[in-house]
């Protein structure tokens, strides 16, 4: 009989081990920020920094020269996108040369053989936010429709590269 009885109390102090312990430690207070200077929330607001302007573009200014060389490699890019009888390996390598970084792991996966197009037909024109020297669009027509290309460099004198194709819309 001590056997059983031993073993139901054994059973008891393992369960109550396993058990959840009860929070007893209180919920701590809710604070709230209290902001130690007047919040501008936009530009009809006032100034975000007083006293201070903002600049008329973001960072690069735009010339001739940085829309000429734009143009230049969104058609060497598309001339280059726009060969679906390439072999695939050659193609990716021919491609990437005017690829972001992003875009040559995004398009690395592309099979040539599925790109309607197969030759540029008219020069490219940009779409150009004058306030943004470091992005552009351009519009490349090809015998499958016009291609969107967005194109983004990191500085002045840094070359254009092609983010993304965007195939014609139909």
């Amino acid at each position: 009989m001590k056997k059983p009885l031993a073993l139901i109390a054994a059973a008891a102090l393992l369960c109550a081990g396993c058990a959840p312990a009860s929070n007893t430690t209180p919920a701590p207070a809710q604070t709230t920020a209290t902001p130690s200077a007047p919040v501008s929330l936009s530009v009809d607001s006032g100034p975000q920094a007083p006293g201070g302007t903002v600049p008329a573009t973001i960072g690069i200014a735009w010339d001739q020269t940085s829309k000429d060389q734009a143009v230049d490699v969104a058609q060497k890019a598309m001339a280059d996108f726009a060969r679906p009888k390439v072999e695939e390996q050659q193609w990716a390598n021919d491609l990437a040369r005017w690829l972001t970084p992003q875009a040559t792991a995004d398009y690395s996966a592309v099979d040539p053989a599925n790109i309607p197009a197969s030759r540029v037909t008219g020069p490219a024109k940009l779409t150009v936010d004058e306030s943004n020297g470091y992005g552009v669009t351009a519009a490349v027509p090809t015998n499958a429709g016009t291609y969107t290309l967005q194109l983004l460099r990191t500085g002045k004198d840094a070359p254009w590269k092609v983010n993304r194709l965007t195939p014609p819309t139909s």
